[in-house]
């Protein structure tokens, strides 16, 4: 079966095209939509698929979005009950033009899932919200199950790779959700982009501070010549030392490897959470 093909594979594509519906998968053009497609599952890009950022690594295109569309949340959860989803994922562009950051496009989006789908559980991966402290309140009130927002890389390289963005923000973030909910927190981190061993120890501890109980691990490829380039590939045994040294640090569920990715077969990590 071709990587991006089959009848699975053909069938997400027609329910995103009918419900006019943008994927992480393909704006990001992740190198697992071909396997996640075929699995008959998705992750939901909302707010548009133009992001108000420019971050070095990222290929979702940067520039002036459209206002958000209210009929969105209706459509995702429309198109996660015919995609028969036990787990759905939604993220989202940056949105630093909104005065929320599209927070409660998030919360109705949580919101809609339930009515339809009232048993499948919901993880919701965001941006920073710019440091607001009502658009968390916002992300609490609608409970998803799982919050994932990714510090991506180490302080040092954050000039470099994600120079709109900051680290204390985005740890501030996590430790928001974590003290003020019991919704179960994630976050994650791309290698190869020139950080050391040492730094991301520094990292695991403090997301462990920040209240996170779930790290992805995963290499950084570069989209194209036009992004921050690929500083070394990581070996998988180098993945594994990391896993073992972020569990060390006190993060215990953690899944590392070179294609992981913020979403990558999210539905696991839940469903062996409850399990527990």
């Amino acid at each position: 079966m071709p990587i991006f093909g089959g009848q699975q594979y053909e069938h997400v594509n027609r329910i995103l095209k009918d419900l006019e519906l943008n994927t992480v998968c393909r704006e990001a053009k992740c190198p697992n939509r071909g396997e996640c497609f075929n699995r008959g599952t998705a992750t939901f890009l909302i707010l548009g698929s133009t992001c108000t950022r420019n971050c070095r690594f990222c290929d979702i295109k940067h520039g002036k979005p459209s206002a958000p569309d209210s009929t969105e949340p209706v459509r995702v959860a429309e198109a996660a009950r015919r995609l028969n989803l036990k787990h759905v994922v939604v993220t989202s562009v940056t949105r630093d033009d909104l005065d929320d950051g599209g927070a409660h496009l998030f919360a109705s989006t949580v919101r809609e899932i339930r009515k339809v789908i009232p048993e499948a559980g919901v993880e919701i991966l965001t941006p920073d919200f710019r440091g607001s402290t009502v658009a968390p309140w916002t992300i609490i009130e609608c409970r998803p199950d799982i919050f994932n927002h990714n510090v991506e890389t180490v302080p040092r390289l954050y000039s470099e790779v994600r120079p709109a963005a900051d680290y204390n923000r985005s740890l501030n973030l996590l430790r928001f959700i974590y003290d003020k909910s019991d919704i179960i927190t994630k976050s994650g981190l791309m290698l190869g982009l020139g950080e050391t061993q040492e730094e991301l120890v520094t990292v695991f501890n403090d997301l462990v501070t920040a209240g996170v109980s779930i790290l992805t691990l995963g290499q950084y490829l570069a989209p194209s010549r036009n992004h921050i380039s690929v500083k070394r590939y990581v070996s998988p045994k180098e993945f594994s030392d990391l896993k073992q040294l972020a569990i060390e640090a006190g993060i215990p569920n953690v899944v590392s490897g070179p294609l992981v990715r913020s979403s990558y077969r999210a539905e696991e990590f839940l469903s062996k959470l409850h399990s527990a």
